[in-house]
């Protein structure tokens, strides 16, 4: 999967702008502020539904515009020869209209499952160090790409805990809610059985990647905590001995929607333990622990996405990470306010850009 062009208009500083990126690596430059990590935001944006650094609303939308629109053209490999396709999203903040290949769409996950980024930004560290709803959505999107029956399965589990939780909110008695208990039993113990076997996958990956980019952090196992106590109860006995809790809270404690997962190290004692430096680099191998699992079962990579990589990463981190990505067949997005010396030396971009005044200008 490569883009081959990508479209912003009125997306923050930039009106108009339009990149025609290369396979392989592609480096856009630019001062502090000048608007490198927007082109990145666009493409988050369409293939996760929103930006990494807040909602649309929040300024990704230009001062002033009522919408952005991005329009993104690539490749992806169809049985052996390629498949050119296209991505066109308008976003106001509040509403939104999509096209995949000439045709509308009537959800936003359908272009998000087209176009598939894995983005490595100064935020990243939050999915070690941050809350669990992060690190749940991060094994959902990988899920959500790997295997065509977990979307269904995800969208049964939250329509049952939407109608239970208004329910508990009622007050309602218990026999009304024994239908709803049974269908998130039914949707959550395969969607949680899908996650732990998708975590095991990834252990493997992360493992050898932690190895090669950072030897110290000695990095061990990636562990699920399904949001109940599963090895002593099942989820359907779960519920019910919360259930009078659940209903005094107005809400369904217990259950996958409540699932976590943590990183276990050999020598440091966990998450909290991790310096910041520690922890982006533990989140850097987990993101492209993803990048590989996709390659792996969809036969070709993603797109990936490094931003402010001289910022987040010393010379030496970067020189391994870059190293890894080029001997992979991946189109990569790096911004950086200079070139970064790994770039400089053997390895050589495919493609440079420079950000200025709100333009992007390709570099000869």
């Amino acid at each position: 999967m490569h883009i081959v062009r990508v479209a912003l208009n009125r997306v923050r500083r930039f009106d108009a702008v339009e990149v025609a990126p290369r396979p392989g690596i592609n480096l856009i430059t630019g001062a502090n502020g000048a608007g490198k990590t927007s082109l990145l935001e666009a493409l988050h944006l369409m293939a996760y539904g929103r930006s990494f650094r807040g909602r649309v609303r929040d300024g990704l939308v230009q001062k002033g515009a009522e919408h952005l629109d991005v329009f993104v053209e690539w490749q992806e490999d169809h049985g052996g020869r390629p498949l050119q396709r296209r991505a066109g999203l308008r976003h106001s903040g509040q509403t939104w209209k999509g096209r995949l290949d000439g045709e509308d769409v009537p959800q936003l996950g359908t272009l998000c499952a087209a176009l598939a980024v894995v983005t490595f930004e100064p935020g990243s560290h939050a999915l070690v160090s941050g809350g669990s709803e992060p690190r749940r959505r991060f094994v959902d999107w990988g899920l959500f790409h790997v295997e065509p029956d977990f979307l269904p399965l995800w969208r049964r589990y939250t329509r049952a805990l939407k109608q239970r939780n208004a329910l508990l909110k009622a007050g309602a008695a218990g026999r009304q809610l024994d239908a709803w208990d049974h269908e998130l039993v039914e949707a959550g113990v395969p969607l949680t059985s899908r996650r732990q076997h998708y975590l095991e996958r990834l252990q493997e990956r992360a493992v050898a990647i932690a190895a090669d980019l950072a030897p110290g952090l000695q990095l061990q196992a990636l562990e699920l905590q399904p949001g109940w106590r599963r090895h002593e109860l099942s989820l359907g006995d779960a519920l019910l001995l919360a259930r009078e809790r659940d209903r005094s809270a107005g809400f369904t404690s217990v259950g996958p929607h409540r699932a976590d997962w943590s990183v276990g190290f050999a020598a440091i004692p966990g998450r909290d333990a991790l310096s910041r430096g520690q922890a982006k680099l533990t989140a850097l191998a987990c993101l492209l622990a993803q990048a590989d699992d996709y390659a792996g079962e969809r036969g070709e990579w993603p797109v990936i996405a490094l931003d402010d990589l001289g910022s987040e990463l010393d010379r030496n981190h970067q020189h391994r990470v870059l190293q890894r990505l080029a001997a992979t067949p991946a189109q990569v997005f790096i911004t950086a306010t200079e070139v970064p010396p790994a770039l400089e030396a053997e390895l050589r971009p495919a493609a440079m850009f420079h950000v200025e005044h709100g333009s992007i200008q390709p570099v000869a």
